[in-house]
């Protein structure tokens, strides 16, 4: 695992420390958001996965580094997905929203083989970042909504050092998307799922058929008003709820 230099947030309060591991012969690139100064005991650690159209250090991700770090004092790690940030094709833009959004979802539409390969990714990010001194590998929590589901259930699904998650806005009736059917009912963790009511990609029965899907018992369905859009607001708030409960009761 190569680490680059720490980067000290410009307010002070977070530090980042990007890093490349290496996955079955994959160049993985990642980043860690870490508060500022020395912690009196090791932190609980979030595994964030950004958005179809976001990477690593796009704007859905420093908003929850603003929150879950900043405010709740936890780090916060995310990877690129599989052509985003710097997996990206060579000539196109980082912040290109549509077009990556675009190419993630062709991807996943067409190549089945790629989900698994994210899975073996992200097991090799908890088990390195597990190692870390500033991370409580005994407190681990997931948050991505969307294809933070499509790439998080079949994590959860394997991965058992995963304590909590908080999914949602992905559904059975998307294309290529069997599969979760499948894993959803190998997760053992609580999960709180999160429906937008008027999502656009993905259609109401389609996201209910994927909750029900899913095996624990401590599992909890929210809907909210809206379409496919970024988590703010009470959507927000009620992640950082759940997954403060979560970080309490795993203590």
């Amino acid at each position: 695992m190569q680490w680059t230099a720490p980067e000290t947030a410009a307010d002070g309060q977070t530090v980042a420390r990007e890093f490349v591991l290496n996955a079955d012969g994959r160049a993985v690139p990642g980043v860690l958001f870490c508060p500022a100064g020395p912690a009196a005991a090791r932190r609980p650690l979030v595994l964030f996965q950004h958005g179809g159209g976001s990477h690593k250090r796009g704007a859905d991700v420093m908003d929850w580094v603003d929150l879950l770090v900043c405010r709740r004092g936890l780090c916060l790690a995310a990877i690129d997905g599989p052509v985003h940030g710097s997996r990206r094709p060579a000539g196109t833009a980082l912040d290109d929203r549509a077009a990556t959004r675009d190419r993630f979802l062709a991807l996943w539409t067409t190549q089945h083989g790629h989900v698994d390969t994210m899975v073996a990714d992200w097991r090799a990010t908890v088990a390195a970042l597990s190692r870390e001194d500033a991370v409580d590998a005994t407190r681990i929590v997931w948050v991505g909504q969307s294809m933070g589901t499509a790439y998080g259930l079949p994590l959860l699904a394997r991965e058992p050092a995963v304590r909590a998650a908080a999914i949602g806005m992905w559904g059975l009736s998307y294309p290529n998307s069997e599969r979760l059917a499948q894993d959803a009912q190998n997760v053992a963790c609580p999960v709180l799922f999160q429906q937008k009511w008027d999502d656009e990609l993905f259609d109401r029965q389609g996201q209910i058929a994927l909750f029900e899907r899913l095996a624990p018992q401590d599992k909890r369905l929210s809907v909210y008003p809206g379409g496919h859009t970024a988590v703010q607001g009470v959507q927000r708030r009620d992640v950082d709820l759940f997954v403060m409960e979560h970080l309490v009761k795993t203590g």
